[in-house]
């Protein structure tokens, strides 16, 4: 029997998920005295509450994954479909909607060839990490197995995606961590480790070689790095970058993961953020908008080139990747998979995040020239940031209860936006947008009305 919300009680929901739900990312103190939030039905780019109201979601479910939109009846009856026929079997066989989903993928990246399957962001960086340890063991008796990852990038929740996580305050007291990840510097130019310099995006790319050295070429194996920098802030890499990043991954014979668990499939207005900027990566990681939401998958991508390196000696049972998802073997994520990606090709929904992105950008550096509590404004497609500062001229980050408040009177005002949460000790400071790839322009005027007035009141 399906739920009809129509016979639902929603005062004995509400007692229920009081009494008997641990939230996500959530003190629960308050909700000794009243009931915590719930959602319970979604159109569009909009979203309903247990109360009624209703609010314009740009931050795409909170975390940067309904890309489609709510209400996508054709994603969720192909889900039916599949569950009816199959809905399970351990992916050791394949399944027809994996098989036609990784071949679809592939064609988005040139480059790329093979797809493993699991169920979140977090898993799909494990897998990596996973296959990096075990080429290291197999072809160096384990030496070049060190991980290097960036300042402010998250790369997951569980202890080894932490660990390789550039955010103090999302690690904190979840250590000890797994060893051999190792830390690079941030490439936020806004604020520069060298002050006003020209080259600041070879700069930044260079540290990447300084811990190489320092660590010993032939003990790093690879680096894990977001195309764009998510819940550190939003930060687009600075020109120079991404090229002199790739010549040091050569140079060293280190493997390239790119980590694009927020920005694929549409969000920065090409179907992977990485795309911008002429990478050649070794690992692609992908989850949240693969399937807007709609079932859970995620995909760790390779070269034939690492693939072909677990062939390498068949007669030894230890050479083969010997791992297993267990939801990576359910056949209704790549159906939902398969028809989100139907969904953005048909709507151009790519297309409409690089123009939606551009004219977003230019309604906050609108802001910006009113609002003196706006330092900085970035980002690329429908996933921008406003990094809010006390003083521009000596950048000073405002307290995190700031974009708290303004986050607070936009969803007064029925707007959903985001900002950094406990990440940092100082940087909790950026206000985040993400709508879905769906929105319009006039969607933008609201959310941007709303913060214009949220900045208004909370800063005035």
């Amino acid at each position: 029997m399906s739920l009809d919300l129509d016979q639902v009680n929603i005062d004995d929901v509400l007692e229920s998920d009081q009494a008997h739900v641990w939230h996500h990312l959530t003190q629960h103190k308050p909700f000794e005295d009243k009931k915590p939030p719930m959602m319970v039905s979604g159109k569009g780019i909009r979203i309903t509450d247990a109360n009624g109201r209703e609010y314009l979601d740009a931050v795409s479910g909170g975390v940067w994954t309904v890309n489609v939109g709510y209400g996508r009846e054709r994603i969720a009856d192909a889900v039916r479909d599949q569950l009816v026929e199959m809905c399970y079997f351990a992916n050791a066989a394949g399944n027809i909607p994996g098989a036609m989903f990784a071949k679809k993928l592939i064609e988005k990246m040139p480059g790329m060839s093979r797809v493993y399957f699991s169920n979140s962001g977090s898993e799909a960086n494990e897998k990596a990490y996973k296959m990096v340890r075990q080429l290291a063991a197999l072809e160096t008796d384990g030496v070049k197995h060190k991980i290097i990852y960036r300042d402010r990038d998250y790369h997951g929740t569980t202890i080894g995606a932490l660990s390789s996580t550039g955010q103090f305050q999302r690690k904190g007291q979840y250590g000890p961590f797994a060893p051999g990840f190792v830390e690079m510097p941030h490439c936020l130019e806004y604020r520069s480790q060298y002050g006003e310099v020209d080259n600041y995006g070879e700069l930044a790319a260079l540290e990447l070689e300084k811990v190489i050295l320092r660590e010993g070429p032939e003990t790093v194996g690879a680096v894990v790095l977001e195309p764009i920098t998510a819940g550190g802030g939003v930060i687009t890499p600075p020109e120079g970058y991404w090229e002199t990043i790739q010549h040091i991954c050569s140079k060293y014979n280190v493997l390239l993961h790119i980590d694009e668990v927020v920005c694929g499939v549409g969000r920065t207005g090409k179907w992977f953020g990485y795309q911008h900027y002429g990478i050649k990566p070794d690992f692609v990681t992908m989850a949240k908008g693969v399937a807007s939401g709609y079932a859970a998958i995620s995909c760790t991508v390779t070269t034939e080139a690492v693939f072909d390196r677990f062939k390498a000696n068949a007669d030894d049972p230890m050479s083969y990747f010997r791992d297993i998802s267990t939801f990576g073997g359910c056949a209704s994520g790549p159906a939902a998979a398969l028809e989100n990606l139907k969904i953005i090709e048909e709507e151009g929904l790519v297309d409409n995040a690089a123009q939606m992105g551009e004219y977003l950008l230019e309604k906050l550096r609108m802001l910006q020239q009113k609002h003196q509590l706006i330092g900085d404004v970035r980002g690329k497609g429908l996933f921008v940031g406003m990094e809010l500062v006390k003083d521009r001229a000596t950048k000073e980050p405002v307290d995190e209860s700031v974009p708290a408040q303004i986050a607070a009177d936009c969803m007064e005002q029925g707007v959903i936006i985001g900002r950094t949460n406990r990440s940092f000790e100082k940087f909790n400071n950026t206000l985040c947008l993400s709508p879905a790839l769906i929105c319009t322009p006039e969607d933008i005027d609201e959310i941007v009305d709303a913060i214009d007035g949220a900045l208004d009141r909370v800063a005035g």
